[in-house]
């Protein structure tokens, strides 16, 4: 496959100009703001802010320590006019708990609803794993269809809206496992990781005071994060480009190790963040580089691999043995030139 070497100009006329150059610089604007905070992990930041963008959630999978807490917060503290609720999950979490009940009101003599912590711009979900089954499927409505449903009634929740998970994977006593169904909702899985040797000592300098999520300031509006959300509708991809993108899910269905491969909301996913990630890169249109990028965090988390492929790759790294899978579906599905 041969991809045309000229791509369309894309001219979105709005009375402050450019529009996807403005959506462009509120993204790097945000992933500037973060990274004072956490350091050396420019990369997964962008991951994070793409899925923002592509109005998608993310599941961050790590060992404590590594900051995705404060990523969440650092996140809410840059936009100005936007709310922030964490919940923290334990085996004794209810669904009202993050939903919202009615509770009778003696004055008025009537039901009245009060709202949970989704009913926030951005939601930490620490330790998602840690809730119980009942509880998990309390956020399905809200990450897929954006809105939740008490007592009969639906509730739309506010835009802009994130949600952004958190899971130890190196604790399993009184943790249960999240359902394909719930993982299929994320837009991405990443990891923060460990600094380096150097930034961890920045980080010791920085913190020797007070905590440098004090001194972080709003950066963008609210407006402007739904002006984000709005321009990548309109980044280009070309008909090749999409067709990669198709055969690259399909092939996950097809391998012999992958008992359960990626569904059709795989193929949106890749492209919603592929359009975000050129947009942040400040670009109107989508390369191969994007896909590539994106292919593991936005698809691997959507598979069940088959016990062989576990038992095989068992003493390999996380990296290692995504690689391994996606040379093979790049084998089903070769990139286009």
């Amino acid at each position: 496959m041969v991809i045309a070497a000229s791509k369309p100009t894309l001219v979105v006329e709005t009375e402050s100009g450019d529009y996807l150059a403005q959506a462009s610089a509120t993204g790097e604007r945000l992933v500037d703001s973060i990274s004072q905070v956490v350091r050396g992990k420019r990369a997964e930041i962008a991951c994070v802010i793409a899925a923002l963008a592509a109005e998608g959630h993310v599941l961050i999978e790590d060992v404590p320590g590594t900051a995705k807490t404060v990523l969440a917060r650092a996140l809410a503290q840059s936009v100005e006019g936007v709310t922030v609720a964490r919940i923290q999950c334990t085996p004794d979490l209810q669904p009202t708990d993050i939903t919202g009940l009615s509770i009778y009101n003696q004055k008025t003599r009537d039901f009245e609803f009060r709202p949970g912590p989704i009913f926030s711009n951005v939601v930490l979900v620490d330790e998602i794993n840690r809730a119980m089954p009942k509880t998990q499927s309390a956020l399905l409505e809200a990450m897929a269809e954006r809105q939740v449903s008490v007592d009969g009634v639906t509730r739309p929740l506010p835009e802009p809206f994130l949600l952004i998970a958190t899971h130890n994977p190196i604790e399993h006593e009184g943790t249960f496992p999240l359902p394909e169904a719930q993982l299929d909702r994320f837009l991405m899985r990443t990891s923060l990781g460990y600094p380096d040797h150097e930034t961890e000592l920045r980080i010791l300098d920085e913190q020797r005071g007070e905590h440098p999520l004090r001194a972080l300031h709003p950066v963008v509006q609210v407006g402007a994060l739904l002006d984000l959300q709005r321009a990548i509708r309109h980044v280009y991809v070309d008909e090749l480009l999409q067709r990669w993108i198709v055969s690259l899910v399909q092939s996950t269905r097809e391998l012999e190790f992958v008992e359960l491969g990626a569904s059709v909301r795989g193929s949106l996913a890749l492209d919603r963040a592929a359009r975000a990630w050129a947009l942040l890169d400040g670009r109107d249109h989508v390369i191969p580089e994007d896909v590539e990028r994106l292919f593991g965090p936005v698809i691997a988390h959507r598979l069940l691999f088959s016990p062989s492929f576990i038992a095989t790759t068992a003493n390999l790294g996380r990296d290692e043995a995504l690689g391994h899978f996606w040379q093979c579906c790049l084998d089903q599905a070769p990139r286009p030139q």
